[in-house]
């Protein structure tokens, strides 16, 4: 399959379950643990997808998603927001910002999160 993922996640446990998980789905995984690590990978490498915490130190996934909305080089780069907020309005939020599409951590297996990224990534 050989397209680029990018995870931003500041959990290094689960970053590191995602990464193995699509990997071993043979994708080739970037990944960065806050908002500078983010847009330092995308200065130079633009993935085919991205996979953002909204919970993070700093500048939170929703500001990380209005940048990469913002950045022509990323605009339509698809956004699966991967977050343990649950709340419609936060969902709302991140949609209105432009995330593709919006998984509660709590409720998909990583098998799942493959399976959807496969999906968007046809």
């Amino acid at each position: 399959m050989n397209k680029k993922i990018l995870i931003i996640e500041d959990d290094s446990f689960l970053q590191g379950l995602a990464s193995t998980k699509l990997e071993k789905e043979g994708f080739m995984v970037v990944s960065a643990s806050n908002s500078e690590e983010a847009m330092k990978v995308l200065a130079t490498d633009i993935p085919d997808l991205m996979l953002c915490d909204l919970v993070m130190p700093g500048t939170d996934g929703f500001g990380i998603l209005k940048m990469v909305r913002e950045n022509p080089k990323t605009a339509n780069t698809p956004v699966i927001v991967f977050s343990n907020l649950s709340e419609e309005k936060d969902i709302k939020h991140a949609k209105d910002l432009g995330a593709t599409d919006y998984m509660v951590k709590s409720n998909f297996t990583l098998d799942e999160l493959a399976d959807r990224i496969k999906e968007i990534l046809k």
